[in-house]
């Protein structure tokens, strides 16, 4: 039997989301663990800890060096979170896979408060999303926003080091890592809108590996598939990366599709939002319909500045 190599990257959080995927594999087609490989490999944005990814190269930082063991046959599929995916991928690579979404949430975590409204005046929160950073300035224009780089755990410590009274992490992320306990506020999707594809697991792979295609079939999540084809044309038509804030989800019921945009500039004082429905067959054109209204509400000066 031929060993599937499966490409991650070797925080907890990938290796738990690679290892989610190898399950559903096992499960799929009856085969043991041994049939499988994980296979971590360390890329430039986990290297990277001195500076904002914005700053050092956007997404393409966390995926660049798997994509290149994908491509030169080192690894069969490559395993990812999805919101840390370019809109554009290297030449003979898709990313057409993807499994069941979690929860899209982003989760406040208050090392001695439980909300962000009951941080004190000039409280220092961390995170190292732009979009993060936005929407807590839009909330809270008082506090002080300072950069937090790291996975997950690394994140918790600094929080516990007294860096900073608070941060935000994918509720997703900390429920794959069973940390769900340090979770004290859940943010609304509709206050607090999420990055596109955040939550889901999306599966790279070579176009024309038919064997591997088949393999992953029997564990693609159709609805996912469909929310994140909409969401990542929407970030697509706004030449989304880690330089931009831009949230986006999609939710799918039967055959329809429901999509909340939203671009907000750093400083968190001016935002634009979109709400649009359609077939999910036509999930692309939702989310580029999408990214047109919003360009058009926000006028071209809006996005000066941002690559």
């Amino acid at each position: 039997m031929q060993t599937l190599k499966i490409g991650t990257r070797g925080s907890p959080l990938a290796l738990a989301q690679a290892h989610e995927t190898r399950a559903r594999l096992m499960q799929a087609h009856g085969l043991p663990e041994e049939a499988f490989e994980v296979v971590p490999i360390s890329t430039s944005g986990d290297r990277i800890q001195d500076r904002p990814l914005s700053e050092a190269g956007g997404k393409g930082l966390f995926t660049k060096e798997i994509e290149e063991a994908l491509l030169e046959r080192r690894i069969d599929i490559a395993v990812h979170s999805s919101k840390d995916m370019p809109t554009v991928l290297p030449d003979g690579l898709e990313l057409v896979t993807f499994l069941p979404r979690e929860d899209a949430r982003d989760a406040f975590i208050g090392k001695n408060v439980k909300r962000i409204a009951d941080l004190p005046h000039g409280a220092a929160v961390g995170s190292s999303s732009l979009r993060r950073q936005a929407l807590i300035r839009r909330m809270r224009p008082d506090l002080d926003v300072v950069i937090f780089r790291g996975n997950v755990q690394t994140r918790l410590r600094k929080l516990d080091q007294g860096v900073a009274e608070g941060t935000i992490l994918a509720y997703a992320g900390l429920k794959r890592l069973g940390l769900e306990h340090v979770v004290t506020d859940l943010m609304p999707l509709e206050a607090f809108p999420p990055a596109p594809g955040q939550g889901a697991i999306g599966i790279e792979t070579r176009i024309g590996d038919r064997d591997v295609e088949r393999m992953l079939a029997a564990i693609h999540h159709v609805p996912t598939g469909q929310a994140l084809t909409c969401e990542r044309a929407f970030l697509a038509a706004l030449d989304g990366s880690c330089r931009t804030p831009i949230a986006g989800h999609a939710t799918v019921s039967g055959e329809k599709l429901s999509f909340a945009g939203l671009i907000i500039s750093p400083d968190g004082t001016e935002s634009h939002e979109v709400r649009l429905e359609g077939e999910a067959a036509d999930a692309a054109e939702i989310g580029l319909d999408a990214a047109r209204t919003v360009r058009a509400r926000a006028g071209v000066t809006f996005f000066d500045g941002w690559a």
